[in-house]
Parts: C-alpha cells; structure tokens; sequence
C-alpha cells in the first residue's frame, strides 16, 4: 500500500466505525462521544460508553497510514441489496475527513479489500479491549 497520509495526527478529532447488514448497522462507536452501541448474542441493544485513550487513537491513525486507508475508493459496494455485511469508517480531522464503506461481496482489488478489512478488524479489537477495561 502507499504510505500517503495528508492527514495529521495533531488534527486528528474523532473515529466512526458502523458494521452492519440489510441496510441497517446493529455496531455503532464513535471516539468523539464513546458510545457504543451493539445488538449481543441474545439480540438485546447494549449501550455503553467507551473512551480510547490518546495512544489507541495514535495506534488507529497510524494503522491507517500503515494500510493506505488515504488511498481507498469512498465506495467499495458490490451487494446493492444490502445483504451482504457492510462496514462504514471515517476518520475526522480538523481540516479533512475520510469515508471509507465496504461490503464482504466487494471483489475489486483484493489487496485493498484485504486492508480494509484488517483496518476493520484493528478498530474493532481496540474497542473491545478499551470497553473490557470500562467495566
């Protein structure tokens, strides 16, 4: 991937990420507010409040710069049904932001799709780590 990152950490300001299916996101958080917001396994709506300290969102930014997220499509859509699981992320700067949306059927460029991915996958566990150390 190409290390090209217009976006500086000093001007970094927030991180959404949403996962979902059917057009409808069941995973919602937002590093600006903490909220989390996850259907469980009992299909109950947990709400909670998350704080990432200033060292996982350093860590997600560079991840970031690490997987070229700078120079993903906006759109990486190829289930239009909705069917498919779709993942949101956006990075919010002062000056910029950057909105990426992938679904598990996009079969464009794979090593892109496989970046996405992994980018997905980090945000999600640095998360989970941050909501297990809340409680």
């Amino acid at each position: 991937m190409i290390k090209n990152a217009p976006f500086k950490f000093a001007e970094f300001e927030n991180i959404t990420i949403k996962a979902g299916s059917g057009g409808y996101f069941d995973k919602i958080f937002s590093s600006k507010t903490g909220d989390y917001e996850y259907i469980n396994n009992q299909d109950s709506l947990v709400k909670q409040k998350v704080k990432l300290s200033k060292d996982d969102l350093l860590y997600l930014h560079r991840k970031a710069v690490d997987l070229g997220f700078w120079n993903m499509s906006k759109d990486m859509i190829a289930d239009t049904s909705g069917k498919s699981p779709r993942y949101f992320i956006e990075y919010d700067y002062q000056r910029k932001k950057k909105i990426v949306e992938i679904d598990a059927a996009y079969n464009g460029d794979m090593k892109v799709k496989g970046a996405a991915l992994e980018l997905i996958e980090t945000i999600n566990k640095t998360i989970n780590i941050a909501a297990d150390k809340n409680k």
